[in-house]
């Protein structure tokens, strides 16, 4: 899911990313396609109707399994608790025994007689309403949404497979209203309108059980925008519940995003269509509260915010979906066998999370400075973060061992790390190779290797990786991955900015109105249901230039009150705020009112910085051009 994570408001969300393939069993029933279908028209209680018709079976008990984990994610989602009045029924339409093994596993006895399951689902973005955030569920981008007006179809949410049959082609009916847009990357075969008119029910093909749980959809009311870059279709569909935003508002930001991604990637062979499928959050309590992305091989699901101002929106879109359309080098291109042939059951994972998700974001983040989307100031700055961020977490643990062992204690806690040091971690490998060749090599010329060895059909094995890549690299690389990757050594990352005439140092640097050092500078008391500042506000130059104190209880911001139930709706428009806003805040210091009206400037703390150092040799600045523009 892939987790990637931005900081917003109060809770930091997690954004996730992967992917996966299956491995081949030995087939039990007829190599027919699997006959599945979802009726939208006929949704209960925000439940919709499932039905899966596996052709007939051989043998007398058959396991029906829903995905307890999902390609890209890397915590335990159990979708099997969102299905509800399972039932199996012979050719005569007599109910056969069913016998439920775990959360999201069922036997079926008297096989040979089967002839269809089905059962309900309920959505998944209703539970993260219902006080379940504590538990392990899927993250948004990941999960359902049965709506009226919108469906978000995560198929792995909906539909399971049979043991033995994931190699089994399926074809999938989508019954929903006529007038519903309907989006999907998976292949239509066919459209049929029912008698009334009402409904269309729409045919589509799926070589394997691989292919439902990789072809996210969307159904309802949303916008679609259709655009080529390059030889990549992109289909860019968006939910805005209250048109805040659109497909077309939007077009240009990803345009120029993707235009740029295939300008750096260069050779490397991209998909022919990528779908980009955004739902923005109403902020309700009844509204996904993950903001993030999940990444599919041609494709990505994106939950955020729909109170981001444009700007915001856009920079946002920038960071998440260039992540997501980044994995199509690795895990796509590049992968290990894990990943090659998924369990959904009892997956087990790579040791090199560290490539997958932290080159990826590494990537990413460099694309911006290489193809002039951000300053090289604004590119510093956000590997200042992830250093920062990195030491908020465990920064002397084996990243192999922590990547392995991701589901466990303390390992799972510790999974953020991936988009901090893992890109970290790609920086310095990038620097390194820079170094070694003169500047003619870096990680992105090591992946287009590693993607020519192995390539989307053959995966390497796991603990030969490091080795290769020695090989194909430099002593220096495999001693780097051995000591700080491999082993628990913390890094220092001064010795690797120290080779292109930088330094860590003291200094003023541009922060967030609400979000500083990666942190809220804010806390709330929910017994007395007020949220104020804490004493990290004395280091934001625009609130103390405004006169703000700790403990000030904030009250109003531009004439909306500002409520636990409301918070994190109302304080994201705060972190979108830009400088030259009118903004007026009211806020309660020991039972005074004190307003701040004024137009935003840009605001500064005191912390570390990336700055170019004073003695800083030609060799030196050589290197950072073909590190930063090479």
């Amino acid at each position: 899911m892939n987790t990637k994570i931005i900081s917003t408001l109060l809770i930091a969300s997690t954004i996730l990313t992967g992917c996966g393939s299956t491995k081949t069993n030995t087939n039990l029933a007829s190599m027919s396609p699997i006959e599945t279908s979802i009726d939208l028209t006929k949704v209960v209680n925000d439940k919709a109707p499932v039905t899966i018709n596996p052709g007939r079976f051989t043998v007398e008990t058959v396991t029906y399994r829903m995905p307890r984990v999902v390609q890209g994610t890397y915590s335990v989602s159990d979708f099997g608790k969102y299905v509800d009045d399972f039932k199996a029924f012979d050719y005569n339409g007599n109910n056969l025994p069913v016998t439920k093994l775990d959360t999201n596993t069922w036997t079926i006895a008297n096989a040979k007689q089967l002839d269809k399951i089905s059962y309900y689902v309920n959505d998944t973005f209703d539970i993260e309403e219902q006080g379940g955030i504590g538990e392990e569920q899927p993250f948004s981008p990941s999960g359902t949404n049965i709506a009226p007006d919108n469906y978000v179809l995560n198929l792995h949410g909906f539909i399971g497979y049979f043991d033995s049959l994931k190699n089994n082609q399926y074809k999938l009916d989508i019954t929903a209203a006529a007038d519903f847009v309907r989006s999907s990357a998976l292949q239509n075969i066919s459209s049929k309108s029912s008698s009334d008119g009402n409904s269309i029910t729409t045919s589509y093909f799926a070589p394997r059980y691989f292919d439902i749980t990789d072809n996210p959809m969307m159904y309802g009311d949303l916008e679609v925008e259709e655009f080529q870059v390059a030889n990549i279709k992109i289909v860019l569909s968006v939910y805005s519940p209250n048109k805040v935003h659109s497909a077309k508002s939007l077009k240009e930001t990803v345009y120029k995003m993707m235009q740029a991604q295939k300008t750096y990637l260069g050779d490397i062979d991209a998909t022919p269509r990528y779908d980009i499928y955004l739902y923005l959050s109403e902020g309700k309590e009844e509204s996904p509260k993950g903001f993030g992305a999940l990444e599919h091989h041609t494709s990505t699901v994106v939950v955020l915010p729909e109170a981001m101002n444009e700007e915001a929106l856009a920079e946002s879109m920038i960071d998440v979906v260039s992540h997501e359309f980044f994995h199509i080098v690795t895990p796509l291109s590049v992968h290990s066998e894990d990943v090659h042939y998924f369990d959904y059951n009892k997956p087990t994972f790579s040791k090199h999370l560290w490539m997958y998700e932290g080159v990826t974001e590494y990537f990413a983040t460099l694309f911006q400075v290489n193809q002039d989307i951000v300053s090289q100031d604004a590119f510093f700055n956000k590997i200042m973060d992830k250093i920062q961020g990195s030491k908020r977490l465990n920064d002397a643990m084996s990243f192999t061992i922590m990547s392995e062992n991701v589901l466990k204690d303390p390992y799972k806690d510790q999974y953020l790390n991936v988009y901090q040091k893992g890109a970290l971690i790609g920086m310095c490998i990038d620097i390194l190779m820079r170094e070694e060749s003169q500047g003619n090599r870096g990680i992105l010329s090591l992946m287009k290797e590693l993607s020519n060895k192995y390539g989307k059909n053959k995966p390497f094995e796991d603990d030969k990786l490091i080795e290769e890549i020695t090989a194909m690299t430099y002593p220096s690389v495999g001693a780097f991955l051995n000591t700080h990757v491999v082993g628990d050594t913390p890094i220092n990352y001064n010795l690797f900015f120290n080779k292109v005439g930088l330094e860590i140092g003291e200094g003023k640097i541009e922060t967030n109105y609400i979000i500083m050092n990666g942190m809220p500078i804010i806390n709330g008391d929910a017994s007395k249901g007020t949220i104020f500042f804490s004493e990290a506000v004395l280091d934001n130059s625009f609130w103390v230039e405004n006169g703000a104190q700790p403990n000030d209880v904030i009250k109003i911001i531009n004439g909306e009150e500002l409520t636990m139930q409301n918070a994190n709706e109302l304080l994201q428009k705060v972190y979108s705020w830009q400088p030259g806003n009118d903004v007026e805040v009211i806020l309660d210091r020991n039972g005074n009112e004190v307003i701040i009206k004024t137009t935003t400037t840009k605001t500064y703390t005191k912390g570390e910085n990336i700055t170019e150092k004073a003695n800083a040799t030609d060799a030196e600045k050589a290197l950072l051009n073909a590190w930063l523009k090479g």
